[in-house]
């Protein structure tokens, strides 16, 4: 058993020793969303800008930005854009055609998560036009 164990111990500083640890520090920046605001109303399928705050940022930010849309709860799939410059301060998008709803958040990711302030999409279709489908 002493022996199995030694080896163990043996082999495991063997690999540490051929496998050298560099550490990478990040820099964590976590942009506040200043739009849009909560309670703003946007339409789907229009070109809305997105805007943070970019105080503070580091000169370089080592991860790729990622903008998500959440509904309520749920953050994905609504990709809304990723690989920008995470200190440009703001994007312009296209909101995604989505039921209206007023419990709609951003997520602007970089190296780490920061979600935005509840706001509200309008649909750009009337929802009375829409035939109820539901199993009676």
């Amino acid at each position: 058993m002493h022996f199995t164990s030694a080896l163990l111990s043996l082999c495991l500083a063997a690999a540490a020793a051929a496998t050298p640890l560099h550490l990478v520090i990040l820099d964590v920046f976590v942009p506040r969303i200043t739009a849009p605001a909560a309670g703003t109303v946007w339409t789907s399928r229009t070109q809305q800008n997105v805007t943070w705050d970019v105080s503070g940022a580091p000169a370089s930010i080592s991860n790729e930005a990622l903008l998500m849309l959440r509904k309520g709860e749920l953050t994905a799939p609504f990709i809304l854009a990723k690989g920008f410059d995470l200190r440009a301060g703001s994007l312009e998008i296209t909101v995604p055609y989505v039921l209206t709803d007023s419990d709609y958040s951003l997520v602007l990711f970089g190296d780490s998560g920061n979600f935005g302030p509840v706001f509200t999409i309008q649909s750009d279709t009337d929802s009375s036009a829409v035939e109820d489908f539901s199993l009676a």
